[in-house]
């Protein structure tokens, strides 16, 4: 799959629909539905980089600057959203940008409008169809390009 950390996952076409980093943030250690989604949004159209396991907030948001990313997709399953998403919000934030951020996984219904008041633009949980996924960090591009 081309995968492997901090390798970007080529569109072939330029990335025509936007570039998105997708990382785990944090000591969960599951990434096998990060790298479906990566695969998903690579097949849609997306030029996705891929940064791998155990980042920190604060290199998934040098990699979104370096990476000049569209959107950042954050994948949480160890629980740790509610401190670990807000975290990347803020470094993002503090290195002068406004990239869109985007949680996927575990995230209890009630924690979904906590994560969205700390500047996270949207929450997918289980079940998320391919065209859910897609949809989703599709708006995340354009909102962010109209900010």
């Amino acid at each position: 799959m081309g995968t492997g950390e901090g390798s970007a996952v080529g569109t072939g076409g330029g990335g025509a629909r936007g570039r998105v980093l997708v990382a785990k943030v944090g000591l969960d250690g599951h990434d096998r539905g990060v790298k479906v989604v990566a695969r998903m949004l690579r097949d849609a159209g997306f030029e996705v980089v891929y940064l791998g396991l155990r980042q920190t907030p604060e290199s998934v948001a040098a990699a979104a600057v370096e990476e000049d990313v569209d959107v950042v997709g954050l994948s949480m399953h160890s629980g740790g959203h509610l401190t670990l998403a807000p975290a990347v919000v803020e470094a993002i934030r503090a290195r002068g940008v406004d990239t869109p951020v985007v949680v996927g996984g575990i995230v209890p219904d009630r924690d979904v409008e906590v994560l969205k008041a700390h500047g996270v633009v949207a929450v997918l949980t289980p079940g998320a169809s391919e065209e859910q996924v897609v949809d989703t960090v599709a708006r995340a591009v354009a909102e962010g390009a109209a900010r």
